[in-house]
């Protein structure tokens, strides 16, 4: 095995963004402007209506607003940065951005995880222990559950930045991507990184792995509960878990795609990286909204008060 490097001189990168065209991207700034706008206003529509409604009081929907939280957050840490960059002839970032931008991006992502398998538990006690629900989804169990999806987040990311800080970068400098990721950016280091890549396949596909089991364990439970039920009570219960399955779908596949899997030149992950850190994030809470007529006549009562409350 060589001797690591010690040359570090690097101190700024320069993306090679999505697409080079001019005007393809002068389009792609216009379109994903929208997107995160759309991202933002719908998500803080979500926090807000569920933080002032009185009928939004469940303990789903406290974990929803906090899910909603964490959307705009994560999709913050990449997506001005790449729409930003559309204008710019020469996309840089400085190394220490890098490395808070992986951070971020890292520490939300895990949050989110952990809160989808927060979610899930909820639905399992509401289903199949509904007699007891309130009691064991207590409001000090809530704060709990959610400040330890937060932790998680947290202690997650920090490992990413200790395996990365050690690495020697002396050149080139050109990362092969629109945002700063572990992979892209350990080809640039001075020095083998198989163990670095190791350590981070490990410790994300830890979490992946264990989240992905108790989803699906905690749905089969689900399932094979309803049977017990009647047409019309299966048919409500679906409903329920409808939403928060198909979230869980579009938030594993991709990452499932990138992370746990060999490392790859393949130029589609950079297309996936766009649907997880720009689409997605958006998509929630349409997802959220449209299934759930509660929901709708919550945020159409809330905002309509504060249209008459600012018209006065």
């Amino acid at each position: 095995m060589e001797p690591r490097a010690t040359v570090n001189n690097v101190t700024e990168l320069i993306f090679t963004g999505l697409f080079q065209d001019p005007e393809v991207q002068r389009v792609c700034f216009v379109f994903f402007l929208c997107v995160y706008l759309a991202t933002v206003l719908g998500n803080g529509v979500i926090v807000l209506t569920f933080s002032f409604s009185k009928s939004l009081c469940s303990p789903m929907y406290f974990f929803l607003s906090y899910l909603s939280m964490v959307e705009i957050c994560y999709s913050s840490s990449v997506v001005p940065k790449f729409i930003s960059d559309f204008l710019a002839k020469i996309k840089t970032i400085s190394m220490k951005g890098c490395l808070a931008q992986i951070f971020f991006l890292h520490f939300f992502a895990v949050a989110e995880n952990l809160l989808l398998v927060v979610m899930a538990f909820d639905r399992y006690v509401a289903i199949c222990r509904p007699l007891h629900y309130m009691n064991i989804m207590s409001r000090p169990l809530c704060h709990l559950l959610v400040a330890g999806s937060w932790l998680g987040g947290f202690v997650h990311s920090i490992i990413q930045i200790f395996i990365t800080l050690p690495l020697p970068f002396c050149g080139p400098n050109v990362i092969d991507h629109y945002f700063c990721d572990l992979h892209p950016l350990f080809k640039l280091a001075c020095t083998d990184t198989f163990v670095e890549g190791v350590i981070v396949l490990v410790n994300s596909g830890l979490i992946s792995i264990l989240s992905l089991l108790i989803l699906v364990s905690s749905y089969v439970v689900i399932l094979v509960h309803l049977r017990k039920h009647s047409a019309e009570g299966r048919r409500k219960a679906l409903s329920t878990c409808a939403s928060h399955v198909t979230v869980v779908v579009l938030f594993f596949v991709p990452a499932t795609f990138i992370y746990m899997r060999p490392d790859s030149n393949f130029t589609g992950d950079k297309l996936v990286a766009v649907f997880y850190t720009v689409i997605t994030p958006m998509l929630n809470p349409i997802i959220y909204t449209l299934r759930n007529a509660e929901v709708i006549n919550a945020i159409g009562k809330l905002w309509c008060k504060k249209g008459r409350g600012v018209g006065k």
